[in-house]
């Protein structure tokens, strides 16, 4: 672990154990509020490439926003089309993309995602500043598969899981006719099954919700806790059509609600792994459009995706 990220780590602890009255009395919504882009920091690969890394939060608890790139929804300077979502899923959604840092871009530059949402326009900054940096440990925190500013050294050694869809980048649906996506997905084991983060029990059952503590039990710490171990699941990231998947996938975003098909919510495990890794599922589009559904493999901590574009007609 670097100096920068573990310094990154006890500033994000910090940070946290103070929380301003306002924040306390904040009320929730289901629908009605608007989206903020969250520019999380930068990384660098082994062969020096660097990317911006953004998420965003939706403040909306049940509400999905549509937002096409365009006026609304643009990067600055440069293409305002950089590979950001246009289906901003309620909650926080954390590493959702990365952009490719410019060769000439500077310390002192900047590059900015502008985003309006229900009559409110929002902005993201991202730079280069060393106290941005991010490594896979700092992910693992920020996710809830490590407790804030904690560090671990197994974890240090986790790898991203490997992700291979099958077919082509591009593929045809009609309207109401099932089409299947096969995903092939394994990992280093690391971390194993279970819940990281520190918030739950950790459950010995198999399945995907727990009933060896069927009693709600509050978090014990301040950031949120997610479920660890390798899961798969696919989801819409550009298109407003409804979409159904069968099997039900798993949610993307931070429902921490108890009972929520969520790696977040109280009492959920990560199912078993299926067979030779292969994980197969029926999409349904309802609407004509083009649509990019994403596959993720996540275990918890880092993760892998693939993109598949989907021209539905009737």
């Amino acid at each position: 672990m670097t100096q920068i990220a573990q310094s990154r780590l006890v500033l994000i602890a910090a940070a946290m154990l103070v929380i301003p009255q306002s924040a306390e009395a904040e009320q929730s919504y289901s629908r009605g509020q608007n989206a903020s882009p969250a520019y999380e920091g930068w990384e660098e690969d082994t062969d020096g490439s660097r990317y911006f890394l953004f998420g965003y939060i939706n403040r909306n608890w049940e509400e999905v926003l549509d937002v096409p790139v365009g006026p609304e929804n643009y990067f600055e300077p440069g293409d305002a089309d950089q590979g950001q979502p246009t289906h901003f899923f309620p909650r926080r959604n954390r590493f959702v993309f990365h952009v490719p840092v410019p060769d000439d871009f500077s310390e002192t530059d900047e590059l900015v995602w502008t985003l309006t949402t229900n009559g409110k326009e929002e902005k993201a900054y991202a730079t280069l500043r060393l106290d941005s940096f991010v490594d896979n440990l700092v992910k693992a925190s920020e996710q809830g598969a490590l407790g804030a500013g904690t560090s671990d050294s197994n974890m240090r050694g986790n790898t991203v899981p490997q992700l291979r869809v099958e077919g082509a980048a591009h593929r045809t649906a009609r309207v109401g006719e099932p089409l299947t996506l096969v995903a092939w997905a394994s990992d280093d084991g690391i971390p194993k099954p279970g819940k990281g983060g520190g918030s739950f029990p950790r459950a010995r059952n198999s399945g995907t919700f727990s009933t060896a503590r069927p009693e709600w039990t509050p978090p014990r710490q301040i950031t949120v806790g997610s479920s660890v171990g390798l899961r798969l699941s696919w989801f819409v990231y550009r298109g407003a059509g409804q979409v159904t998947f069968d099997p039900l996938q798993a949610k993307v975003w931070e429902d921490t609600r108890d009972g929520a098909n969520s790696p977040w919510a109280n009492r959920w495990v990560t199912p078993p792994l299926p067979p030779d890794g292969r994980w197969e599922v029926e999409v349904t589009f309802h609407a004509p459009g083009t649509y990019i559904l994403r596959c993720l493999a996540s275990d918890g901590a880092v993760g892998a995706d693939e993109d598949r574009t989907i021209t539905v007609t009737r």
